[in-house]
């Protein structure tokens, strides 16, 4: 399905998407032990608790994003996906938005995590078209050598599973996890 080719901007793209260089997949670490998580840059931050379930890790921290001031993770291995949300006052969102990363997460060690980023993000409102972003983005980091066809592919398939999951479930992301056997637990 891929191959490689020069970089294109489609006119659905918005103009960060078509001014970014194309960079290696991102990655993360999160330890467990010292509650920190490691950022791509390499950026320290602290995080308030965490805790394991059989389907993933959920996590809090401060958010570094005004004017919010905590955000949530979920990193769901099965699903190849971490899912953030971010809050002004915990507990008081009335339409959550839910940020969805497609890329590889799991457990490397008993006490800490990797996500490695897959460039393709969803945005999620339930009731509403989820919004997916980044592909040319992958298609450029594709073009430029940093992901292999297979890679970019396997993302690519991930990222629309997640949307038609949404999309046949009255756009409502948790509804459809729960056919997967998954319920998140939100501040």
């Amino acid at each position: 399905m891929f191959s490689k080719r020069p970089s294109t901007t489609g006119s659905n793209s918005t103009i960060s998407e078509a001014t970014r260089t194309p960079h290696r997949p991102r990655v993360e670490y999160f330890d467990l032990a010292d509650l920190t998580k490691t950022d791509a840059r390499g950026f320290v931050r602290s995080m308030e608790s965490h805790r394991a379930e059989p389907f993933g890790l959920y996590l809090v921290c401060a958010a570094d994003i005004p004017p919010n001031r905590y955000t949530e993770i979920w990193l769901l291995p099965e699903l190849s996906i971490q899912v953030t949300m971010h809050h002004v006052n915990a507990g008081h969102d009335r339409d959550p938005v839910y940020h969805i990363y497609v890329g590889e997460f799991a457990r490397i060690e008993p006490k800490r995590w990797r996500g490695c980023y897959h460039y393709i993000d969803i945005v999620a409102r339930n009731g509403r078209v989820p919004e997916l972003r980044g592909v040319d983005e992958l298609f450029a980091a594709h073009a430029a050598g940093h992901v292999d066809a297979a890679t970019a592919q396997q993302a690519f398939e991930r990222a629309t599973a997640v949307v038609d999951g949404i999309a046949s479930h009255d756009h409502n992301f948790e509804r459809w996890l729960t056919t997967k056997g998954i319920a998140l637990s939100w501040l």
